[in-house]
């Protein structure tokens, strides 16, 4: 599904117990693009993506996501924040991605079925459908969280470190499917930290320090003198809040 509407935020600020997390954010997410966004740990990289996502409140500022609703938006939260001891099999877990478009207690019908199964063998998991999620590898576990992501069909595509701790060969086929979201039209935002990573797949990358360093083609957004500024930057705001309200973005 392609998307047609930019995602834009003005002056953007995001507060976590009284410290800003995200300061005066404000640039475009162009309709189709394929961003990275880059940083330091404590950049607020997560808070900018959950704040886009409507699921923290921004403290100022406005964004405006060109009449889509965030319903709308498919959100793959960092893979640690999510519960696997319910007694899910991969085919339940993945039709939840047709909530949006289902709702919650409708019947299923034989097509939605139809494209779980689809999505599962898209992620490399024919025959999968049964197994308890609780018994899946981490890798297995990131490729199912993908397979919903596909049922979920959105315009704006949202990731959260979605290749950490996760093997080559599964980040190999995985970022295949990003490539394939993009080329579709769709929106894709991606928290990351591997640079090189970033330079190999990303155009565009948004470098935070919670302020914006660089948003941009990702070749001059990376350039050094930037992430030395994002790192003091960074530094900066850990030391100013250490008045008892540090905080990072990075939860282990």
């Amino acid at each position: 599904m392609k998307c047609t509407a930019d995602i834009a935020l003005s002056d953007v600020i995001v507060t976590y117990r009284r410290v800003p997390a995200v300061h005066h954010v404000t640039g475009k997410f162009l309709a189709g693009s394929m961003t990275a966004l880059a940083g330091p740990n404590g950049a607020g990289k997560s808070t900018l993506l959950k704040a886009i996502m409507g699921l923290v409140p921004i403290s100022d500022g406005r964004i405006e996501r060109g009449g889509l609703s965030t319903r709308q938006f498919a959100y793959l939260p960092q893979l640690a924040e999510i519960d696997r001891s319910f007694p899910l099999s991969v085919g339940q877990t993945v039709l939840f991605g047709a909530w949006p478009r289902t709702g919650a207690f409708s019947a299923i019908s034989v097509a939605e079925h139809q494209r779980v199964t689809a999505a599962i063998a898209a992620v490399g998991l024919s025959g999968y459908a049964n197994a308890p999620i609780a018994s899946l590898s981490v890798g297995q576990w990131h490729r199912v969280m993908f397979a919903r992501l596909i049922m979920q069909d959105a315009p704006v595509i949202l990731l959260d470190e979605p290749f950490s701790a996760v093997d080559e060969r599964t980040t190999e086929d995985l970022i295949k499917l990003v490539h394939e979201w993009h080329a579709e039209g769709r929106t894709v935002i991606a928290v990351l930290h591997d640079l090189n990573f970033i330079r190999k797949h990303f155009p565009e990358t948004l470098l935070i320090a919670r302020e914006v360093v660089a948003w941009g083609a990702t070749a001059r957004a990376l350039e050094a003198p930037q992430l030395d500024q994002a790192r003091a930057m960074t530094d900066r705001w850990a030391r100013d809040s250490a008045g008892g309200h540090a905080h990072h973005d990075h939860h282990h």
